[in-house]
């Protein structure tokens, strides 16, 4: 990665007031990979999230190193907390990130607290913590390491490929404390992966890590997601991606439907109207309750995705001391019974 034509700025007060701190400097740089992006570094007062107690889900804390994400996927379901720092949803949240440089001592210090009891802390529940950035910040060796060291249980899910850079990381901590991955690969469509996912490694790049992880002893699952209606959701593309992500050797896929919150629900109905017009009328009618997709919908993917998982011998891992089962970021938060998603390793 060439940082050679980097500008860097101090912080103003509207940045002061924007990020909650005065300690934040911004730089932009003009390298083909990040041409338009700006970075904003800031030194975080914590790193510890908690999750909402109405929250279902089954972790109650999250690190989150990043806010904004290079990926610009055109569904991001994170988009809408851009807002939260008075910052564009659309193309704001794919070229301004906030990046905590302060993140790995931060947490280490937060792990070593008395009040801290350990708890399991999951990882790309946001953003995610392995985009582009984080070839340049390497923020997550430090976080790794800090969870290794006090044994702490955590999970990651990404996009990323980078990933495998923190591979000796990852065992040395699998040996002393629970960990779980997971690898989001919602198709193999290339044309579709090009104009939704413009920032991702590709379908196949992100399957090879899949096996990468799986070849090293690092039990990975398959986030599938997401099925995206009328798009990627036909047999044959279906039959496709789980294939692949049984050759990949994932132990266990996950179907997730498409879900467009306040925020990202704009902005992915906009990119819809300029390059499939003609399904805007069907999604309006498919999300017209709501964010999520009707539960038929949802169980007929998930059914469907079950027997194709079922039939390339996908099956949970039986790794000891293995990976249990949390839900992924946006995934719904109850189905009825008999439809939940099923043999997600942690993520």
């Amino acid at each position: 990665m060439r940082w050679d034509n980097l500008a860097e700025s101090p912080a103003t007060p509207g940045d002061a007031a924007l990020f909650g701190t005065s300690a934040v400097t911004t730089r932009t740089f003009d390298t083909p990979e990040f041409r338009g992006i700006t970075f904003h570094e800031v030194r975080a007062r914590s790193i510890l999230n908690r999750v909402p107690g109405a929250s279902r889900m089954p972790f109650e804390w999250t690190v989150n190193p990043y806010r904004g994400c290079s990926h610009a996927c055109v569904y991001c379901f994170a988009r809408k907390t851009h807002s939260y720092l008075d910052l564009d949803t659309g193309i704001g949240f794919d070229s301004q990130i906030v990046v905590k440089v302060n993140a790995p001592e931060l947490l280490r210090r937060q792990l070593a607290s008395r009040q801290w009891q350990g708890a399991h802390i999951a990882m790309g529940t946001n953003v995610d913590c392995y985009q582009r950035a984080e070839g340049r910040y390497r923020l997550m060796p430090g976080i790794i390491s800090a969870l290794r060291d006090h044994a702490n249980p955590f999970s990651i899910l990404t996009k990323g490929t980078l990933i495998l850079r923190d591979l000796d990381l990852l065992r040395q901590a699998a040996d002393v404390t629970e960990v779980g991955v997971s690898v989001s690969v919602g198709f193999t469509d290339r044309d579709l992966w090009r104009t939704v996912e413009p920032g991702t490694p590709s379908p196949e790049r992100r399957l090879d890590a899949v096996r990468t992880l799986t070849d090293h002893g690092i039990g990975c699952g398959v986030l599938m997601a997401p099925v995206i209606p009328f798009l990627g959701d036909r047999p044959d593309q279906l039959r496709a991606t789980v294939r692949a992500i049984a050759e990949a050797g994932a132990t266990s896929v996950t179907p997730l439907v498409l879900h467009l919150r306040p925020g990202a629900r704009e902005w992915f109905m906009a990119w819809l109207r300029e390059h499939h017009p003609h399904l805007v009328a069907r999604y309006e009618r498919l999300y017209a309750e709501g964010a999520y997709a009707p539960r038929w919908y949802q169980r007929r993917i998930t059914r469907h995705v079950h027997e194709l998982a079922a039939e390339f011998g996908i099956g949970p891992s039986s790794r000891p001391g293995g990976h249990r089962r949390l839900p992924v970021r946006g995934e719904p938060e109850s189905l009825p019974a008999g439809d939940e998603p099923t043999q997600l390793t942690l993520l």
